[in-house]
């Protein structure tokens, strides 16, 4: 018989996890505002402010409900990311602050971004992620297609720092994009998973990542994850943003027939067909807007 939820209360926030958990370390750290406990990673979220000044902060070490796995596995692969975040430190990527190790789990705090995620699954989920007028989502599918490209080069630039580094990206997708629509800044958030290049499918058809972008090589076990994987995903984004995510048909599309063209050249399943690298595939794109 499944556990019944376990309610948390802090400040004014309450949240439900699978069991007991003590958060008074919190407390130190301002007041807690809101809190982001759907995600299926481990990871627990929170917004809080201290003294006017917002933080974001990312914990490991308890068990939310959407999380079937082991914390000490979550607060490992936690732990082992903050140096990526040093390490690929970018104007577009959300801002490291500080890390340390409350109790028995581990925390990470960053820049308070007031953007708002693209992929809001724990409040639009389903069709509502695509017609609800509040979802991110759908407010972003109704900008302008120059304004959306310009959030595409946001992406871009970065993928091609990350690239120009020795690194490859692994499980980016609309969920990792966050967009203030008050002052149409985008910025990337959540590369946990991000890898040196080049790397390995260690995983099989469970490797990281949304199904809706992922190439074909992130499904197969000893694949080759490298510049080309990210091309795919490059060109994935852009049928997301722009066209009809999965279905890559020009009807869906909303951009020029030439920036269709570089997309579709970049989501091709056979590796050989795409772009080499991000930097290639971003040449390529510029030259067509």
């Amino acid at each position: 018989m499944n556990q019944l939820p376990v309610r948390h209360i802090i400040d004014n926030v309450s949240f439900d996890l699978q069991e007991q958990h003590d958060f008074t370390w919190l407390q130190s750290l301002g007041t807690v505002f809101c809190v982001f406990d759907q995600q299926d990673s481990g990871n627990i979220s929170f917004g809080i402010e201290n003294n006017g000044i917002k933080h974001f902060v990312k914990y490991a070490g308890c068990r939310p409900l959407a999380f079937s796995g082991e914390p000490i596995d979550a607060i490992s692969r936690l732990s082992t990311a903050i140096p990526l975040y040093k390490t690929l430190k970018h104007p577009y990527l959300i801002n490291l602050i500080n890390h340390f190790e409350p109790n028995n789990g581990y925390a990470a705090i960053f820049e308070w971004f007031k953007g708002e995620c693209l992929h809001s699954h724990w409040l639009f989920a389903g069709k509502a992620k695509q017609t609800h007028p509040e979802s991110p989502f759908y407010k972003f599918k109704q900008l302008s297609v120059e304004k959306r490209l310009q959030a595409l080069n946001t992406i871009y630039e970065f993928h091609k720092f990350v690239e120009s580094q020795g690194y490859v990206a692994v499980d980016f997708y609309d969920g990792s994009i966050l967009y203030d629509f008050s002052t149409d800044v985008t910025k990337i958030c959540d590369i946990d998973f991000y890898r040196p290049a080049p790397s390995v499918n260690d995983m099989g058809e469970n490797f990281w990542g949304a199904r809706r972008f992922k190439s074909p090589e992130e499904f197969i076990l000893g694949a080759p994850i490298d510049a080309k994987t990210n091309v795919f995903t490059m060109g994935a984004i852009a049928f997301g943003l722009l066209g009809g995510e999965m279905d890559h048909s020009f009807s869906k599309w909303e951009a020029n027939k030439s920036l269709y063209e570089v997309a579709l050249r970049a989501v091709s399943k056979e590796r050989e067909r795409r772009y080499i690298t991000v930097s290639e595939f971003k040449k390529a794109w510029d030259s067509k807007k």
